[in-house]
């Protein structure tokens, strides 16, 4: 049995609950000489020996092995280990355990850390983050679990941006309370991708509810799409990579032309992910970014939405540029084509990535606007 003090995000008792699979009883403790601070630039706290701090947290004792070996798995995909140190509590000295970073190069101390603010920002990303971890063990390794978990908050964070909603001016008014969720059936898939098998039924346009629907749907991101044009010398950016969808779907050439686009990362917003990902694929920083359009890519079955943008550059000299991330084994080649060639890709199908034919079709929609320099930039 092991006494286990925790100071950060594992004081949140809901989380904690997750994590072990059941309530444990819990007293308040102080760690002596210690600080939480925020790790700087991330969503969690470290702990760092400090002369005269005091960690405030939470003391749980006798914790089983099968807890242990719960806590190490979810604390392993944060590269953090157990330690030994004596706690404080109201009934004296205690000897416990403590999650410190492996390496303490690792992460960069930052402010003084607070739960109340590390709630009210990441507290519900990191308990659906939490869930898609914890669903993993058994399947994978907490090193392999580490390497997904920035997907796993990408999908919790899109939970958020959707909270935002959109109009209803020709849709029906309802909303969610006409839809009875029946809850997960059979066996999720649950790996890198994340597959949701469901029943529910809805209130349809009579008013009657509909016979139960089971169907599957596709848990994937929000993605940040970006159409470099540059309205001086009339061009665009178009990027090139291989795809899996056309190779499963058996078409014979499944490098595409695309716009550039990636997963907006938990904490990011649309505008930020879009300037991130021009950068990483096609090196290229852009002068104005002006929002497209935004919606879900195929509502039908998958959860991916778009938020799209054309950004204002300047493309001299940079035709077949390689860019993309070695560590997320991107191979990405830019194209910089005149825009009426862009154009002629869409007629002829080369260009056969709806998102990046609707990006051109928008600019050819204000060309005019934009090469005379009235269209207004954010």
């Amino acid at each position: 049995m092991s006494n286990l003090f925790f100071y950060g995000t594992l004081r949140h008792l809901p989380l904690l609950e997750l994590v072990l699979g059941h309530a444990p009883e819990v007293e308040p403790a102080q760690l002596a000489d210690h600080a939480v601070l925020w790790a700087a630039g991330r969503a969690f706290p470290m702990i760092v020996a400090q002369r005269g701090a005091r960690a405030e947290g939470l003391l749980v004792r006798g914790l089983s092995e099968a807890d242990r070996a719960a806590l190490d798995y979810y604390e392993g995909g944060f590269a953090y280990e157990l330690r030994p140190v004596t706690v404080e509590t109201g009934a004296g000295s205690c000897a416990a355990e403590v999650f410190f970073p492996v390496s303490e190069e690792r992460w960069k101390p930052g402010a003084p850390w607070s739960l109340d603010d590390w709630l009210d920002r990441w507290g519900g990303v990191t308990m659906r983050a939490a869930q898609e971890v914890m669903d993993r063990r058994g399947a994978y390794a907490a090193r392999e679990v580490a390497g997904m978990l920035p997907f796993f908050r990408a999908r919790a964070w899109a939970q958020d941006i959707a909270a935002e909603g959109a109009p209803q001016t020709l849709r029906r008014a309802s909303g969610i309370e006409d839809v009875d969720y029946q809850g997960l059936r059979g066996r999720p898939y649950r790996g890198f991708f994340r597959i949701d098998p469901f029943r529910l039924r809805y209130r349809r346009f009579d008013g009657e509810w509909s016979a139960p629907l089971e169907r599957e749907c596709f848990i994937a991101f929000d993605v940040a799409l970006v159409l470099p044009y540059d309205p001086v010398l009339d061009k665009v950016l178009l990027i090139e990579q291989m795809r899996f969808g056309p190779i499963h779907r058996g078409d014979p050439a499944p490098w595409v032309l695309e716009a550039v686009a990636g997963v907006i990362d938990a904490g990011e917003s649309p505008e930020e992910a879009a300037r991130r990902e021009t950068v990483e694929e096609a090196g290229l920083e852009v002068h104005a970014l002006l929002p497209a359009c935004k919606g879900y890519a195929s509502p039908g079955y998958t959860t991916e939405f778009y938020h799209a943008f054309v950004g204002l550059c300047d493309l001299s000299g940079r035709d077949k540029r390689i860019g993309g991330l070695d560590e997320e084994h991107e191979d990405i080649r830019s194209h910089v084509v005149t825009f009426d060639h862009a154009m002629e890709l869409i007629e002829t199908g080369e260009i056969n990535a709806l998102p990046l034919a609707m990006l051109i079709n928008w600019v050819a929609a204000r060309r005019a606007d934009l090469r005379a320099g009235q269209v207004r930039q954010s």
